[in-house]
């Protein structure tokens, strides 16, 4: 496959590992803020990302016995990491933009020891990963999609490869797989113990049918519990046309109650909250979870003025954003925070990981943890990224940090 070489300036269960001290993680806070401030410009070629596999020429077979090697070039120099994401297709949108973003990260790292070549999920996963190992990777970043991470899984752990994928759903990690993406328990869990803070006693909540809501309602009883609160109801709905409204109105029938968590998007629970409120009047407050983040003109929507909802802070992603549109000429899509901040973790490893030999896979569990744009994050006995996350509440003029994120991680 052909190579371009193009070199700028340069997003619950608990853990157990401590973190050695703020100032670590400031430090590596610092580390990210100081990529991101840098100039857009164009500087001489320091690093290599290769161009998408569905988009690159294969060399042709040797004819003679010297011949021609065939895949991608040969480099003793740099580490293979291979990035899984969909590049066709119905995501090759957010697929794009998370390729785009472990590109810049490499750019703005100015990074010497990583080469990243990117394959297509969309035309099949497994497949894919087949290929990248077969190419030499020693790492992979990604799929995006829970159902590819469970397909490529078994192939990488064969083969010792470590996979570092951008789901949100914590069944997949364990065995080599690790989980960046936002779970829902840990978002659940944040904004239940900030609304329990400032006094809600009883709760109630509105959950889809399907894997993420049953998640999000067992995080749910869960997080009400351990902080003292008292679960009045819960709701079920499906997502066909007048489904949330249809369970909204059984549970206000069962008001009071403080809060009511709505684990669905921003949208869906925009239509729910005046049906709620008709029972418990203004001062009840909606809960949201991490989804809200990736939604744009949330504020718009007058229903959720006052809602609070608990999401990975968004202090450095401003920035980044500004300058991803100024390269790419496009926004970026919220999820692809995930390829950079991999990128940024895979280049610290880098300091210490020996071309050509496996990828460190305990330095996944560093004591420091890490940090990017999404904050700071460790995995932990669970393989899941833990983060540290604020609580934003919804106003007219946007949303508003209440709680900010803790710059470190308590005891385990």
């Amino acid at each position: 496959m052909t190579e371009q070489r193009t070199i700028a300036q340069s997003r619950s269960t608990r853990p157990t590992v401590q973190w050695r001290s703020k100032r670590r993680t400031g430090q590596w806070i610092a580390l990210a803020a100081a990529c991101l401030l840098g100039a857009c410009q164009t500087v001489v070629p320091r690093g290599a990302v290769e161009a998408p596999e569905r988009q690159a020429p294969r060399l042709p077979t040797a004819q003679s016995g010297e011949g021609v090697a065939t895949g991608i070039p040969q480099d003793t120099q740099r580490n293979r990491v291979a990035l899984l994401v969909p590049l066709s297709g119905a995501n090759a949108g957010v697929g794009q933009s998370i390729a785009n973003a472990t590109m810049l990260a490499l750019l703005d790292t100015q990074n010497e020891k990583v080469r990243i070549t990117n394959y297509d999920t969309a035309t099949g996963a497994a497949g894919a990963a087949q290929r990248a190992i077969a190419d030499g990777a020693q790492l992979i970043l990604g799929p995006l999609l829970a159902e590819d991470v469970r397909a490529v899984a078994p192939i990488a752990h064969a083969a010792g490869v470590p996979v570092i994928s951008f789901s949100n759903d914590g069944g997949v990690a364990g065995n080599g797989t690790y989980v960046m993406g936002y779970v829902p328990s840990q978002s659940v869990d944040r904004v239940v113990g900030y609304a329990r803070g400032r006094g809600v006693a009883a709760f109630a909540a509105l959950v889809p049918n399907g894997l993420y809501g049953q998640r999000a309602s067992t995080a749910f009883l869960r997080s009400v519990e351990g902080a003292g609160g008292q679960v009045v109801s819960l709701e079920t709905y499906g997502r066909a046309t007048g489904g949330i409204a249809a369970a909204a109105g059984k549970l206000a029938a069962k008001a009071p109650y403080g809060a009511v968590l709505v684990a669905d998007s921003g949208a869906t629970a925009a239509l729910a909250a005046p049906i709620l409120r008709k029972q418990s009047g203004p001062s009840m407050h909606v809960l949201g979870t991490e989804l809200w983040n990736a939604e744009n003109g949330i504020a718009a929507k007058p229903a959720l003025t006052g809602a609070w909802f608990a999401s990975v802070a968004d202090t450095l992603y401003r920035q980044y954003v500004a300058k991803y549109r100024v390269r790419f000429g496009t926004s970026p899509y919220r999820l692809s925070s995930l390829g950079y901040d991999a990128v940024l973790l895979t280049v610290r490893i880098a300091r210490d990981w020996r071309a050509g030999s496996p990828f460190p896979e305990g330095r996944l569990r560093d004591q420091g943890g890490f940090a990017g744009l999404d904050g700071a994050f460790r995995f932990g006995r669970d393989d899941i990224a833990e983060r540290a996350l604020e609580v934003q509440e919804i106003r007219a003029g946007g949303p508003v940090v209440v709680s900010p994120a803790p710059s470190g991680f308590g005891g385990r």
